[in-house]
């Protein structure tokens, strides 16, 4: 039995999927969760198999989490799920160590034999979606850099992200100062919004 962690912050379509899934003889929810901050407490819980995690969920991204739970519990696989099919979001899924990312509006049956594959230690990716970061250039900022600006994106102040990042306040401010100038930025706001259109966020 596949044991399934589901997480999605929309309601209807987390009871869709849930449903979706147990109506296979050899998949068995075993939590189903609207955040990401839960994530990795409930799969240090549950020990599922694999998770299937929205790409853009409340408290922590889908991807951030992926990262988080391929440390807490490596034996659990992740599948990502999204409707935005930015080239930069497979690359930062394959950093955090994901095996499948699909779009939302796959197949039922994408789905579920992903979910086997990536069971049987396979990987599940969209191939539209992985054509188009073979076709695009790669960030020119690095993985620490991006991160610091995703933070920042989500309306962190520097002593935050330093708090979260294990960082002093004032790297942080060095590594925002560096993004807006390798960006030819005029500022932070402006760094956000050209990294977005990137796809690198």
């Amino acid at each position: 039995m596949i044991r399934v962690l589901i997480a999605e912050d929309m309601y209807m379509l987390r009871k869709a999927l849930v449903a979706l899934l147990e109506l296979e003889p050899d998949i068995e929810v075993v939590a189903e969760l609207s955040s990401g901050a839960e994530i990795v407490s409930r799969a240090e819980e549950c020990r599922p198999d694999v998770a299937v995690l929205d790409i853009d969920l409340p408290g922590m991204d889908g991807i951030t989490a992926a990262g988080a739970l391929h440390t807490a519990v490596p034996e659990c696989r992740t599948m990502i799920l999204t409707s935005l099919g930015q080239p930069g979001n497979l690359r930062r899924a394959m950093a955090a160590h994901v095996s499948g990312f699909l779009l939302k509006d796959a197949e039922p049956d994408t789905l579920i034999s992903g979910i086997r594959a990536i069971v049987d230690g396979q990987r599940a990716i969209d191939v539209s979606l992985a054509l188009a970061a073979l076709e695009t250039e790669p960030p020119v900022l690095t993985s620490r850099e991006i991160e610091v600006l995703r933070l920042a994106a989500q309306g962190e102040e520097a002593a935050q992200i330093a708090a979260r990042l294990y960082l002093s306040p004032g790297t942080v401010r060095n590594y925002l100062t560096t993004v807006v100038s390798k960006l030819n930025a005029r500022n932070r706001v402006d760094a956000i919004r050209i990294a977005r259109e990137a796809g690198w966020l």
